[in-house]
């Protein structure tokens, strides 16, 4: 049983598929199918129903993951170790899953641990929050920030800030005008979001606090890209969006404003790391996410 062999079937179980188990790796899909098979061969039991359309884990599979995904994390630390040592001066590479919309947060935090813990250094990786949060479990990554989930098997969730989201408008609409914007009187404007399966807590949150403000939400088609639906908001479509606040510090238009809802919207962003761990770098990570707290 190989260690390549372990992350193939990990990342085939994290996905269900096994082509995009390959994008994952880098790699083509033959040589993932290839892998697994003989690792069923070595074990003796199927570890996937494969059909034309679907594929499952099999029990032996659900009852590996765990051990798979324990045995590569024990190889990771088992590297980092040596890792360190090799490096003379102690440095340590922190692995980090990002998600779009942190705005300057991300610059902020990075820039509190390189002036108070210099010797560590940070590696980004971006992916789907399930696939991080998934990546952690495995020890692909060492930790991952994540908005609106409070808990997670397998995994601690550290608050470390929150955002206010605020409302995307056109610029010549009169809400735009406003201070802040009543939910109710969003109402008549259609409301484009990602589907639901994008952004759970987000999608939640927005369309639970139009029904609390005593209005169903006028729903557009899925948005497909932040950019795409401010380009639709300020080429004068009557619409609107939600916007974390720090990315909108990032974005430049002209034809869009920014506006906070009333009642106030907001989402919680966590570090997530394995449960039981407690490495050097965990402090120092937490204290700069909170240090630049907004």
């Amino acid at each position: 049983m190989e260690l390549r062999q372990l992350r193939y079937f990990v990342t085939v179980a994290e996905e269900l598929h096994f082509g995009r188990a390959a994008e994952r790796l880098l790699i083509v899909q033959p040589a993932v199918s290839q892998q697994v098979r003989r690792l069923e061969r070595e074990l003796g039991v199927a570890l996937f129903d494969r059909s034309a359309r679907h594929v499952r884990l099999t029990e032996a599979g659900e009852r590996l993951l765990p051990e798979a995904r324990a045995t590569l994390a024990a190889a990771q630390r088992a590297r980092a170790s040596v890792a360190s040592l090799a490096a003379g001066a102690g440095r340590t590479t922190v692995r980090i899953g990002t998600s779009e919309g942190l705005g300057d947060h991300l610059d902020r935090v990075l820039g509190a641990l390189a002036r108070s813990s210099p010797e560590l250094a940070v590696e980004l990786s971006y992916d789907r929050t399930q696939a991080r949060l998934d990546r952690v479990r495995g020890g692909g990554l060492d930790a991952t920030f994540v908005r609106g989930i409070p808990t997670s098997p397998e995994l601690r969730m550290i608050p470390v800030w929150e955002d206010r989201i605020l409302a995307a408008l056109p610029a010549g609409h009169p809400l735009a005008d406003r201070d802040t914007v009543p939910l109710d009187e969003l109402a008549p404007l259609t409301l484009r979001l990602a589907e639901r399966a994008a952004n759970p807590p987000l999608f939640d949150q927005v369309v639970t606090a139009c029904h609390d403000a005593g209005r169903e939400p006028r729903m557009g088609p899925p948005a497909s890209s932040l950019q795409n639906t401010l380009a639709l908001i300020g080429a004068g479509e009557e619409s609107w969006t939600p916007v974390y606040e720090p990315h909108t510090r990032l974005l430049r238009t002209a034809r869009v404003e920014f506006r906070p809802t009333r009642p106030t919207l907001a989402m919680t962003t966590y570090l997530a790391v394995p449960r039981d761990s407690r490495p050097a770098w965990l402090s120092p990570l937490v204290r700069a996410c909170r240090d630049h707290d907004s």
